[in-house]
């Protein structure tokens, strides 16, 4: 029969240097939300769990937490985010694996970049066929009308 551990008391986990949740999102930055969305979809191992069912986070969770917050500041998806972090874990991976997806991302950036500034292009386009007066007639609205 397998032994189960007690679940500490809140005061003893805090005692040991464990933080609860609203400390592991100021110590990160990562929102008591999203790091419930984290370990949901498994970026983030299930946290240990006090006597009284509070969330509480040790130093490891807070670096993998600071590493997907960083990751998403770049851009990453979650899906992205998964890979790096799986890479992260082995110490045996290949550096050009996680090259190939940094530069992967960079050209979604890149297409994105072109995307935005095609978009930009047009709006001021339109903004420059516009009177911006008293009249009705409104040249970005009759495009954004324009069936294509």
């Amino acid at each position: 029969m397998a032994m189960r551990i007690p679940r500490p008391e809140l005061a003893d986990a805090l005692a040991q240097g464990l933080h609860n949740i609203g400390q592991a999102a100021a110590l990160t930055g990562v929102s008591a939300k999203m790091i419930r969305h984290y370990e949901a979809i498994g970026l983030l191992t299930p946290a240990t769990r006090t006597f009284a069912n509070y969330r509480v986070y040790g130093e490891a969770e807070l670096h993998r937490l600071r590493f997907i917050k960083r990751a998403r500041s770049l851009g990453f998806s979650i899906r992205q985010i998964e890979a790096l972090l799986a890479l992260w874990d082995d110490p045996h991976r290949a550096s050009a694996e996680v090259k190939q997806l940094a530069l992967a991302h960079v050209a979604e950036l890149e297409e994105k970049i072109r995307e935005l500034q095609a978009m930009q292009r047009t709006l001021e386009t339109l903004a420059q066929r516009c009177h911006g007066d008293g009249r009705p007639t409104c040249p970005i609205l009759e495009d954004l009308a324009a069936t294509q």
